[in-house]
This record gives C-alpha cells, structure tokens and sequence, in this order.
C-alpha cells in the first residue's frame, strides 16, 4: 500500500511538472493555490525548464513565424433575392359588349401604341353612323335654307334659331356615333409585347374580359428589400448588380431607380427599386434575381487567420516588438479565407505571429524565423454578407 502511495505521488509531480513546462498558464494557477510550495518546485526553475524546451537557435530566444500587418478595407455586401417586372404592363380589356370578328396580331408579336388589335361586330354602329350624317346633312340644309329666308324677312328669327339648334343636336350625335363605333375596335394602349391571348374569334366578351396582356420590357424593373442599418447609403442611381437565379453566370449591372419611404416594421427592411435595360430581350417579367449591393467601408489592420488566438477574456495576438513577445487584444471585424481584419493597438507593418505561439509568454525574446506578407494583402478586401 506504501509502495502504490509513493508511485501514485511519483505520477501526480511528474505529471504536474510537464503540466507547468508546456501550459504557460498553469504555473501561475498552481503557485497561487499553493500546490508549487506543497510539492517543491521550484517557480523559476520551472520557468528556466520551460524556455530550454522551447528553445530552437541561439541566443536563447523562441524562434518563431510572423507577418506583417497590411491594410483592409472592409466592404459591406447586401445580397437579396428580387422580383422582376416590367417597365409597364397592361391587360387589356374590351370597353364595351360584341363578338370578337377580327384579331389583328398573333400571340407574343410586338405592337405599337394605338394599333388596332381585334375588332367587335359593328354593324348596329354602323347603321346609326349612316343615319347620324344623313340628319347632319338635313339639319345643315334646313340652317341654310331658313337663313337664306330670314335675309328677305319671311322667316322669323326664332325658326332659324331653332333650325340651327337641331343642326348642333345632329352633329352631336353624328359624334355619338362615331364614338361609339371607335369602341368597336380594341386598340394597343401601349407598345409592348403581347402575352398569350385568352380569346379566338368569334368568342362573346364583356367589359369585365381579360383578351390580353402587353408588357413593355425594354427595361425590367426588380424589387427587393435591404435592412434599415444601410438605408443612408443608398442613394437613386447608384449602381448594382444583377444576376437571373436560373442562370447566376449571366451578371449584369443595373442602378438604384426609386426607394420605398416607409420601412416594414415587421421584418425592419426597406422596399427598393433596381431598373436594368433589356435590349436583347433576354429577361422577362416576373423572374426572381440575385441582387448584389456594395459599400465602402472603413480601414482596418489585416492580418493572417492562423496569428489569431483565444482565452476567456477574448481574441488576441502576439506581436513582436524590440524582439519580445507583446499580447495584443483584438477585435475580429472580418473573417475572410485569407485574412482576417480586426480592430486593436496594432499598426502597418506589426510583425504578428502565426507558428509557435504555443510556447510564447508576455516578455518572451522571440527571434522571427520567417516574416512574408501574404500577397495583395495590402489591398486586401473582405465583404460582410447579409443574405
């Protein structure tokens, strides 16, 4: 029973011991319990132990691989997903009740403001057209007469009043009639492109009949929405890029047309409106796009991924500096695959270390085995998503 008592002390010192030589933070905890005291060893020893392992070149100092610290722009990117549609689309709509004799374009064809696209039986108009010109025509003779009559004074003055009274009523209703047979036709109300038509000849339709839609997409309209945090910086014609979501390769450029002026209190996000041109005709309405915002953002310290490190009281760094080691808190702004930007006491040109960092202490002399800057990283950019 002795014997394993002794054993048992043997393994819990030695294992103790390489505790203290290899975790820098455990000789500090154990002599504040007491335990160094308890077991007999020794603090600096420990510590001379400690930079002996750690040793890799002469002079005594750590060797270990630092970069510089570059410069990063942090830029901010909106991503959503928008709705296209056309610039302008109408659906078109008989004005009055008939039979469909004659349909004018075939569906998806192009027609411009004003064509006549189908036109309604009108033969009930035409009749009263025929009839309006013939009592204009009576009404104006009867003017003509009476008044030639009213010159020798064998005809008073109120018949001839009343003669060109029913002449104005006749040319109204001669307009009357001409409107009425103009309603016959179903004409373009805009240039556009026709959808695919709901009627054939021959169909009866009312006022309340949807016969077509002509959507004029020269241009494509999209609608998406942003968080309020960038509101400020979006501004009318500021650019932005497009890509249909069938077919993310095909980007494009398009720019801010209009903004919502009110923000939707339910998902905090403001409605904007992107307008891009269409002149191949490759878009159409209704199709969903990856939006893509940019904004430039402030400067901060670049550095690389691996120099990064963690404890309870955050992120942090060791740098080197008049070749000793130096713990420096930072702030992570940015990840990126090849850089991290971060906010903290470090300038162009710090020296932070990305292999051995293990073995480092505040105060530790450190001798900079390798010191590369990862290329470009001076102009290095990192984005924020927001999806």
């Amino acid at each position: 029973m002795l014997k394993q008592i002794i054993l048992g002390l043997i393994v819990i010192a030695g294992t103790i011991a390489v505790w203290v030589t290899y975790v820098p933070s455990a000789a500090g905890w154990l002599d504040r319990v007491g335990l160094l005291d308890a077991l007999g060893i020794d603090m600096a020893e420990a510590a001379q132990s400690d930079g002996a392992t750690q040793q890799r070149g002469g002079g005594g100092a750590t060797q270990v691989i630092a970069v510089a610290v570059t410069q990063g722009v942090l830029n901010d990117r909106i991503t959503a997903v928008g709705d296209g549609r056309a610039l302008r689309s109408v659906t078109v709509r008989p004005k009055v009740t008939g039979t469909i004799t004659r349909i004018g374009f075939d569906a998806g064809a192009h027609v411009t403001e004003g064509a006549v696209m189908m036109a309604l039986d009108d033969e009930a108009e035409q009749i009263a057209l025929e009839r309006a010109r013939l009592m204009q025509v009576d009404a104006q003779e009867d003017v003509d007469r009476l008044s030639a009559l009213g010159n020798s004074g064998a005809v008073t003055a109120v018949r001839i009043r009343e003669a060109q009274l029913a002449l104005r009523t006749a040319e109204l209703e001669l307009r009357q009639a001409e409107f009425d047979l103009d309603r016959r036709e179903i004409r373009a109300p805009i240039s556009g492109w026709i959808g695919i038509l709901e009627v054939d000849e021959g169909d009866r339709v009312s006022a309340q009949d949807a016969l077509a839609v002509i959507t004029d997409r020269s241009q494509i309209l999209i609608d998406f929405h942003v968080p309020e945090r960038v509101i400020g910086q979006i501004t009318p014609g500021m650019t932005v890029t497009l890509a249909p979501l069938a077919n993310r390769s095909q980007t494009m450029e398009g720019e801010i047309s209009a903004l919502d002026n009110i923000v939707d209190r339910a998902s905090r996000t403001l409605r904007i409106q992107a307008r891009i041109a269409n002149a191949n005709d490759r878009l159409r309405a209704g199709m969903a796009f990856s939006v893509l915002l940019r904004f430039a953002g402030e400067s901060y310290p670049s550095i690389n991924p691996l120099s990064v490190q963690w404890s309870s009281d955050g992120s942090y760094v060791w740098a080197v500096r008049d070749g000793k080691a130096v713990r420096v808190p930072i702030v992570i702004r940015q990840r990126n695959s090849d850089s991290v930007l971060v906010e903290g006491a470090l300038a162009l040109g710090d020296l932070v270390v990305t292999e051995g960092v293990q073995s480092l202490r505040p105060g530790t002399e450190v001798s900079v085995a390798g010191q590369d800057a990862p290329e470009g990283a001076s102009a290095a950019v990192t984005d924020r998503r927001n999806g």
